[in-house]
């Protein structure tokens, strides 16, 4: 049997067993484990082995869980919901100004978590309410509440940017800077589109009433201090890893320990806090594990197939595209897998294809990480099964119905569009943060 067909029946046979609702790490591991047997013998067993030697020896890993802690903790003891007061008061007096507050609250939640999940579930149970008591069009600020939910896979510390630095075998801290301005330059066109929507139709984003306006300015210093903590957190565990002060393990622990502190410090760090944290955690943290072992045994008997040789011949030599054709077609590839599949999905799908043939290619693997980053945010929000778009609806009042939430992602989806051809044009948008910090 030719190598081209065993790569062709162990995909179809990875997505045949996804198909009848196994667990995704099960399917991935059981055909990769199948196929070693099948491959070399009794000998393959070691390909399996040596994959989770290797994943128990990175210490890199040793952040997912301590961040993954970090963002519960925060999000527990509702240090979240004194943010939201805070962007509240200050944006209120502004056409759209909540709206946009609760993009800023997403990028700080975001940078404190780096999950999409926990972004969504701030949002739809705390600012989502409060936009439509206030009179906001409940079509725009469910796109709104999508949209910033989902900058919390690009924004470091991204939980799904650690999982492909171990798939694709790239620095973490690299990772996680080189989405810093892609992220930012995301939120910032989300406030610019939302800022502009509500100035030429004022209706969709009315400004608090004036009674609410009338608050003295010492009050609103004093609600600042709300925001003070998350970007204590967010200094000592990001800003000293990019001074050079501490290394990306110590940067974690200084995350989970500093939300901690904080939570008690708010008089909040109640044993059921700690309860739900601490579960919480090991049930992500071992999710995740499951699935880079299973993807890292699949991607080494994959690759020891020589497919991706084969494949890139495809493409470049029979079909006749460009390097850039082919990346679009991965890009596209995504966009119609996110119809179906969750980011995480995706990656291990994929990856022992698309890193290898993207490095062959000869561009940078951090810069399309982020690019895949990118195109995962897009996909969560794109009919008929993104992932956010049914998180909003098990979220959302009975008054948003599907449809609503359908309609809400349509011009949030072409900005990050907008945004994917940007860093794709401009990969030092992305690249050039990690090269200034760690040439220095």
């Amino acid at each position: 049997m030719s190598y081209e067909l065993t790569a062709i029946l162990m995909f179809s046979g990875m997505m045949g067993l996804l198909l009848t609702g196994q667990r995704v790490f099960g399917a991935i591991g059981f055909i990769a484990v199948a196929f070693a047997l099948l491959l070399w013998g009794t000998g393959g067993s070691e390909i399996a082995f040596s994959a989770a030697m290797k994943l128990m020896k990175w210490y890199a890993l040793l952040t997912l869980p301590l961040f993954i802690y970090m963002g519960y903790m925060l999000s527990e003891s509702g240090i979240a919901d004194d943010l939201y007061k805070m962007f509240h008061v200050w944006f209120g007096p502004v056409r759209g100004g909540l709206a946009i507050g609760t993009i800023a609250l997403m990028v700080v939640i975001s940078a404190m978590n780096g999950l999409s999940v926990a972004g969504m579930a701030i949002g739809a149970t705390i600012a989502l309410p409060e936009l439509l008591r206030r009179g906001y069009d409940k079509i725009m600020v469910t796109g709104v509440i999508q949209a910033g939910s989902s900058l919390g896979i690009l924004v470091p510390p991204s939980v799904v940017l650690v999982l492909y630095a171990m798939i694709a075998r790239q620095p973490v801290g690299q990772l996680w800077l080189a989405g810093v301005f892609p992220g930012l330059l995301m939120a910032g066109l989300f406030i610019l589109y939302i800022a502009v929507r509500c100035w030429l139709q004022p209706n969709l984003g009315p400004v608090l009433p004036a009674e609410e306006r009338r608050i003295p300015m010492s009050e609103k210093l004093k609600l600042l201090s709300a925001g003070i903590l998350p970007f204590m957190i967010f200094f000592l565990m990001t800003g000293l890893f990019v001074m050079g002060v501490t290394s990306l393990v110590e940067s974690s622990a200084i995350g989970a320990v500093s939300a901690t502190a904080a939570a008690a410090i708010r008089g909040r760090l109640t044993l059921k806090v700690i309860h739900d944290t601490v579960r919480k955690t090991l049930s992500v943290s071992c999710m995740f594990m499951w699935i880079i072992l299973a993807a890292l045994c699949f991607g080494a008997v994959f690759d020891g197939l020589g497919a991706v040789r084969a494949i890139e011949g495809f493409f470049l030599d029979q079909l006749g595209l460009s390097p850039w054709e082919v990346l679009i077609l991965m890009q596209l590839s995504y966009l119609i897998m996110g119809m179906f599949l969750d980011d995480t999905a995706m990656l291990v799908i994929v990856a022992p294809l698309y890193v290898p043939l993207v490095k062959l290619l000869g561009f940078d693997l951090i810069w399309y990480g982020v690019l895949y980053t990118i195109t995962c945010q897009i996909a969560y929000m794109t009919p008929p099964f993104g992932y956010n778009l049914f998180l909003m609806r098990a979220m959302a009042p009975p008054e948003i119905k599907l449809g609503d939430i359908y309609r809400s992602i349509v011009p949030f989806v072409a900005v990050m569009v907008f945004a994917l051809i940007i860093v794709m044009a401009f990969p030092q948008i992305a690249l050039w943060l990690p090269e200034h910090v760690y040439a220095r």
